[in-house]
C-alpha cells in the first residue's frame, strides 16, 4: 500500500537535509583546522630542533646559521596568536628551550679550563674538543633571538635570570662594539619588562650609570647614543607610577646623572603615545630621543 506524503513533510525533509549538510560541513571544517594546527605545531617543533642543533655546534659559523634560523622562526611565529601559543608550549620542553642554549654557547666566555695548557692530548687516542669563540655577528644575533624569545614568551625572561642574563649583557654593553651594544639595549628592555628580578639585577649592576656614560660620551656613535635615549624613555615609561617598583628611584638617578633639564624632558617625553598606533609610537620615540640628545649636547 502506498501512502501519499503529507504536504508539511516536504519542508521538514528539506530542513533536515540542510541541517545535515551544515553539520557535515562544520565537522569537515573542524577536522581540517585541527590537521592544520597539528601541521603548524610539527613544523615549529622541527624548525626549533634544527636551529638549536646548529646553535649548539662547536664552530661559530654553524652557530650563526642556527641563530639566523631561530630568528626567522621567531619572526614567523609572531604573525599570529595561534603560532605564538604553539611556541610558548614548546618552551616548556627542556630540549626545545632556546634561552639556555644562547647562554651555554653564544654568550659563553672562554674559561681557564678550556684553554690549551699542555700537549698531552696529542699523544692520546681521544682527540681534544675545541670550541671556536663567539664572533661579533654571533653575539649580535644571539641578542636578537633573546629579545624575541622574551617578547613572545614571558617565562623566557625568568630562564634568562637563572643564567645571570643582566650581568652578562651589561658586560657586553660596556666592552663590545656598536653592533652588539645596540642589540644589547633592545634585549635589556625585553628582559626587564614585568620582571622584578631582572630589574633588581639591573640596579645591582649600576645599569643606569652605564647607559648614562654612553649617552654623555660625544665620541660614541650618534646612532648608539640615540638608542640609549630610546632605552631610557622606554624604561621610564614602563616603571612610571609604580611606587613599589624595584626601580622606583630611577627618576632621581637620571636627574643626578644627566641633569635636571634632561631628566625633566625624559620624564615628560616618556608619557607619549598611549593613543598612537605602533608606527606612530615608534616615530614619536625617535623624535623624543633626538630631543633628549640635543638637550645634552647643549652643554
Amino acid at each position: 500500500m502506498y501512502l501519499k506524503k503529507p504536504l508539511w513533510s516536504e519542508g521538514v525533509e528539506k530542513q533536515m537535509e540542510s541541517e545535515t549538510e551544515t553539520a557535515a560541513a562544520t565537522a569537515v571544517g573542524e577536522l581540517a583546522n585541527s590537521l592544520k594546527q597539528q601541521r603548524v605545531q610539527r613544523e615549529i617543533t622541527l624548525a626549533l630542533r634544527t636551529g638549536l642543533r646548529d646553535a649548539r655546534a662547536e664552530f661559530s659559523f654553524l652557530r650563526v646559521r642556527g641563530l639566523r634560523s631561530l630568528l626567522k622562526i621567531l619572526r614567523s611565529v609572531a604573525e599570529s596568536d595561534s603560532t605564538i601559543h604553539f611556541f610558548c608550549q614548546s618552551q616548556s620542553v627542556p630540549e626545545l628551550q632556546v634561552v639556555p642554549v644562547l647562554f651555554q654557547h653564544s654568550f659563553k666566555e672562554d674559561s681557564v679550563d678550556e684553554r690549551v695548557t699542555s700537549l698531552d692530548h696529542i699523544f692520546t687516542v681521544d682527540p681534544m674538543r675545541v670550541t671556536s669563540p663567539s664572533t661579533d655577528a654571533e653575539v649580535a644575533l644571539a641578542l636578537r633571538v633573546l629579545e624575541g624569545c622574551c617578547l613572545l614568551h614571558r617565562e623566557s625572561a625568568i630562564l634568562a635570570h637563572k643564567h645571570k642574563a643582566i650581568k652578562i649583557l651589561m658586560n657586553i654593553l660596556s666592552t663590545q662594539g656598536a653592533l652588539e651594544q645596540g642589540a644589547c639595549l633592545d634585549a635589556l628592555t625585553s628582559l626587564m619588562l614585568d620582571s622584578s628580578a631582572n630589574q633588581l639585577d639591573f640596579e645591582a649592576c649600576n645599569g643606569i650609570e652605564e647607559v648614562a656614560e654612553l649617552i654623555l660620551d660625544k665620541q660614541v656613535d650618534e646612532n648608539l647614543r640615540l638608542r640609549c635615549g630610546e632605552f631610557l624613555l622606554l624604561l621610564i615609561g614602563h616603571v612610571n607610577g609604580r611606587q613599589l617598583s624595584p626601580m622606583a628611584t630611577i627618576h632621581e638617578d637620571i636627574r643626578r646623572l644627566l641633569g635636571e633639564k634632561s631628566a625633566s624632558l625624559i620624564w615628560a617625553a616618556s608619557q607619549f603615545g598611549s593613543t598612537l598606533n605602533p608606527e606612530e609610537r615608534l616615530m614619536a620615540l625617535h623624535i623624543q630621543a633626538r630631543r633628549v640628545l640635543e638637550s645634552l649636547d647643549l652643554y
